[in-house]
């Protein structure tokens, strides 16, 4: 199986969207949960929609998070979408019983209910890479190559990631706070938002991923 890309199917994620898109750009696409395809796929892409401890429950139910550790390690491409990023995380506070995949150090927070703020976060909003802190030496994130700062992508989230490492910061978005909307670290990369549903702007972002190397 070559040139091919995973999306995995763990009963949480927006699959057939995601698929769609990826397949514009001409990606071979499987929907799987079975750990022999993950690990015979050039990248896999990890959607989420749903509770964090439900989805890790799944994961471990059907023996895949020791199947996407061991993807990871093996150093192919790897994107995380809304949840499936989240899970990258050690934990999370909407979480009481599950930790996450312990993939990204840092942990998952919930907003706090702010004046003409609602939460959920639901809509559309601008990714901010000119207000990174620390951009691993200049170094554009791939995952964002040729994408306007500024840009707007769609959100529906409760959450966000809070990474202890700064450096993996690929770019912020303001609500309320300033938050990680983009991080990536070596060849795992996630995003908060929804790149299946953010036009012509969260296409180019999923083409950017079709086309790493």
């Amino acid at each position: 199986m070559t040139n091919m890309i995973a999306i995995i199917d763990y009963g949480m994620g927006n699959i057939h969207s995601v698929q769609k898109a990826l397949q514009l750009f001409g990606a071979k696409t499987i929907v799987t949960n079975k750990s022999e395809e993950i690990r015979a796929c050039d990248k896999v892409v990890l959607p989420g929609v749903g509770a964090f401890d439900d989805a890790m429950l799944e994961l471990k139910k059907q023996g895949l998070e020791l199947a996407l550790n061991n993807y990871i390690k093996n150093r192919k491409p790897f994107l995380g979408i809304c949840l499936g990023m989240q899970l990258l995380f050690e934990q999370s506070e909407e979480a009481s019983k599950s930790k996450g995949l312990g993939i990204l150090k840092g942990k998952v927070k919930k907003f706090k209910e702010l004046k003409g703020l609602k939460v959920p976060h639901m809509g559309w909003n601008q990714l901010n890479k000119s207000k990174v802190k620390s951009q691993k030496s200049k170094l554009e994130c791939l995952l964002l190559k040729d994408i306007p700062d500024n840009s707007y992508v769609y959100f529906c989230h409760s959450y966000y990631p809070e990474p202890s490492n700064e450096d993996i910061i690929g770019a912020t978005t303001d609500y309320g706070i300033e938050f990680s909307s983009v991080v990536w670290q070596d060849n795992v990369y996630g995003v908060q938002f929804h790149p299946e549903k953010s036009q012509k702007t969260g296409l180019k972002i999923l083409e950017n991923f079709v086309n790493l190397c």
